[in-house]
């Protein structure tokens, strides 16, 4: 076997998943400089398509992938493999996506903007912390609003007029909220 080859052997598998073309560039390349080996998808079909003939030791999923659920994705890749060390990224993080996230098969998850550092961190944390402060915090009831929205949303998979028959809203009601505050 060539030196070459017995590298790129050694080097851990990362799938990123992130449909901002920039910055998935951005993550591969400070990924790669870090000495893995690198694959990026876009969308649900395109991680599907990579398990076919790949398997990977850790995975960065966006939360939001366009109009599809990344928790499609954290699904498929835990399926494949329960070993891979799954992070989840979000704009906006609810307590809702995350334990849904958790559950699914992710080891932990982040709000954006995290950088490799944070997401490298995340691969190593297997256990909870329990050193975490348990004080409550205030919660407004615009924020209560949105996570009960966006646990809604992740129930009907992103589907809006779904979302808004179990909320009991109209559709463009609905669509005029989620304007106001984009889920990524």
């Amino acid at each position: 076997m060539t030196d070459e080859a017995e590298a790129a052997e050694k080097q851990p598998t990362l799938l990123i998943v992130e449909d901002d073309a920039s910055l998935a560039r951005n993550l591969k390349r400070s990924f790669e400089r870090r000495g893995y080996d690198v694959s990026v998808a876009s969308s649900p079909r395109e991680v599907e398509s990579l398990l076919e003939t790949h398997d990977f030791a850790y995975a960065v999923v966006d939360l939001k992938l366009g109009a599809a659920s990344g928790l499609n994705c954290v699904q498929a890749l835990h399926e494949k493999n329960a070993d891979t060390r799954i992070v989840v990224l979000t704009g906006f993080a609810s307590i809702a996506t995350a334990v849904e996230a958790i559950k699914l098969g992710a080891a932990h998850y982040l709000a954006k903007p995290s950088n490799t550092d944070d997401i490298e961190e995340a691969f190593g944390k297997g256990d909870g912390n329990v050193a975490i402060p348990v004080e409550g915090r205030k919660t407004s009831i615009k924020t209560l609003e949105w996570e009960y929205i966006h646990q809604t949303l992740v129930e009907c998979d992103f589907n809006i007029s779904e979302a808004a028959r179990r909320l009991g809203m109209h559709r463009r009601t609905l669509a005029r909220k989620l304007e106001k505050r984009q889920i990524r």
